[in-house]
């Protein structure tokens, strides 16, 4: 147990947790046969899939109407459109590098953030 002993590092109680935890995933169920580990071999392993090849992007989705010199702003900042959907709402898609605008669902523009 680790109740009462007494860890100096990180590394030294993942350690002993590592160890306590693989012999309860081992310890046979009581009505059942087998042991946590056997159940996640024969049931959740082979359902398991790879990571994605591209990492997720955090975005944040905002409502700007273009401004009459065709400009939208976005966080105080202004980044330009076509010209032609002056007076139009648009949808902005903000990552930390990007912002993408929307209309109609179609991307219209796109700039590096500033």
């Amino acid at each position: 147990m680790l109740r009462n002993r007494q860890f100096f590092s990180l590394g030294e109680l993942n350690t002993a947790i590592a160890l306590l935890l693989d012999r309860l995933n081992h310890k046979p169920f009581k009505k059942l046969p087998g042991s946590r580990r056997s159940a996640f071999e024969a049931i959740d392993q082979p359902a398991l899939e790879g990571l994605p090849e591209h990492p997720y992007v955090y975005a944040e989705w905002k409502k700007v109407r273009v401004h009459i010199d065709y400009h939208v702003e976005v966080d105080g900042r202004f980044y330009s459109v076509p010209y032609q959907l002056v007076k139009h709402q648009l949808e902005v898609r903000l990552t930390a590098q990007t912002v993408e605008c929307f209309h109609a669902n179609q991307r219209v523009a796109s700039h590096p953030r500033s």
